[in-house]
């Protein structure tokens, strides 16, 4: 599985931002797919996760500032993040679970600084 993370960027506190993650196979196919979040000198967490039934799962720091979503017919998952803050600069993380593995993508720069 093959994953392309896309859509980060600069942007100023209280902007919005939605980072796209392309996935090379049908992801209905993947049970489970999340976002994470590194910052320097910090260990990855995860942010958001979406199963394949819908259900979804945010970390305390985002609740209420980010929703994942998943387009089946497009194999993306879309994590939509409003409100955004400082304490939100991190390279973020796409990732699947398919067969009791996980897969990573790159990672892709999200900078909230005015």
């Amino acid at each position: 599985v093959q994953l392309q993370a896309s859509g980060g960027g600069l942007v100023q506190p209280g902007d919005s931002l939605t980072l796209s993650c392309a996935a090379s196979r049908s992801i209905t196919t993947l049970p489970l797919m999340s976002w994470y979040r590194q910052a320097p000198g910090k260990q990855r967490e995860l942010v958001a996760s979406i199963a394949g039934s819908g259900s979804t799962n945010y970390a305390d720091s985002v609740k209420g500032r980010v929703t994942i979503s998943r387009v089946n017919n497009k194999n993306t998952v879309y994590l939509q993040m409003d409100r955004l803050k400082p304490e939100d600069t991190s390279v973020y993380y796409c990732n699947a679970l398919y067969q009791y593995f996980n897969y990573w993508g790159l990672g892709t720069q999200v900078t909230v600084s005015s």
